[in-house]
């Protein structure tokens, strides 16, 4: 029986693609979890369409990374946390400041699992920060962690 895979199964093929399936195995298994549609010339047009679209897509929200990206390969912010007298920090800085810090310059467009910290900055001083903005686009910001002043009574 031949199916047309309406999403990437890791023993048939990718999403899109047309395979010869066990007409049990479609019948039973890959056409009621709606992972499959019978290869039929309304449904491989269709598929082709949704393809399209979907790569159309893709193609617009890529080239809005880009220019992100652009905006962000110079980015230079600041972190303010509290240190001891030997710049170790009393806590840490993760990607939650580093976040708001960002959204503070105006990207907001930046989330939280966006920022890729390898383990918590705890130490004052510059560092570089890398933040994913798409499958393959990578941007590295400039961190700087600085000693908050602490009011004295």
């Amino acid at each position: 029986m031949r199916v047309i895979l309406r999403e990437t199964i890791d023993t048939l093929g990718q999403l899109g693609t047309v395979v010869d399936v066990r007409p049990g195995y479609a019948r039973n298994y890959l056409l009621p979890r709606g992972l499959a549609v019978l290869a039929n010339e309304g449904n491989v047009s269709q598929m082709k369409h949704e393809l399209k679209v979907a790569e159309d897509k893709a193609r617009k929200i890529r080239a809005a990374k880009e220019a992100i990206a652009k905006q962000l390969k110079d980015l230079h912010v600041q972190v303010k946390a509290k240190a001891g007298e030997a710049g170790k920090l009393f806590g840490s800085v993760g990607s939650a400041d580093i976040t708001a810090a960002v959204h503070a310059r105006g990207f907001t467009a930046i989330e939280r699992r966006d920022i890729r910290l390898a383990q918590p900055i705890k130490q004052l001083g510059d560092f570089r920060v890398p933040v994913r903005l798409h499958q393959d686009l990578t941007v590295e910001i400039v961190v700087t962690v600085v000693a908050e002043e602490i009011p004295q009574a």
